[in-house]
């Protein structure tokens, strides 16, 4: 065997070896490929085009989310200002007129800001008395029954 020949065999053993590893990384690169055609939609834009036009998405879905954030921070004020917490106390006002028929009506927010209506039922006569609260003070003296239904309103 001459030096010529011994190195064809090795140039030719070489040459295969470089066929086999390009047929090997062909099927490699086709695989990854129609990895990406499904990642990407088949589409013609590559991953960077994809990365951007996701992280588009998600920039839109955080402004979605802090809109959404925004108007809930906004339905908690109205809710907390709203008449949630009401309360009714019937008692007798006087000795001997039986039946509570006078009552205490408390109609108050989540903050104990709101009105206490009472009625006050006698035998001959009916008053009505009208009593702000701001915060849970009162101008004008709460009756203890008053005081009961503005206890009860806010218990619930």
């Amino acid at each position: 065997m001459t030096a010529a020949l011994v190195v064809a065999i090795a140039a030719a053993a070489a040459a295969v070896a470089a066929v086999a590893l390009c047929i090997w990384l062909w099927s490699r690169v086709r695989r990854l490929r129609e990895a990406q055609r499904v990642l990407l939609g088949g589409g013609r834009s590559d991953l960077v085009d994809f990365a951007v036009s996701l992280q588009g998405r998600i920039d839109d879905l955080h402004r979605a989310v802090d809109q959404i954030a925004a108007a809930l921070s906004r339905v908690d004020r109205r809710v907390d200002g709203s008449i949630t917490n009401t309360a009714v106390v019937r008692y007798d006002a006087y000795a001997g007129t039986g039946g509570h028929q006078s009552a205490s009506f408390a109609f108050l927010d989540a903050n104990r800001t709101g009105t206490v209506v009472t009625a006050i039922q006698g035998r001959d006569y009916a008053r009505l008395y009208v009593k702000e609260l701001d915060r849970g003070r009162a101008p004008i003296a709460l009756s203890p029954e008053e005081l009961e239904a503005v206890d009860r309103a806010m218990a619930r």
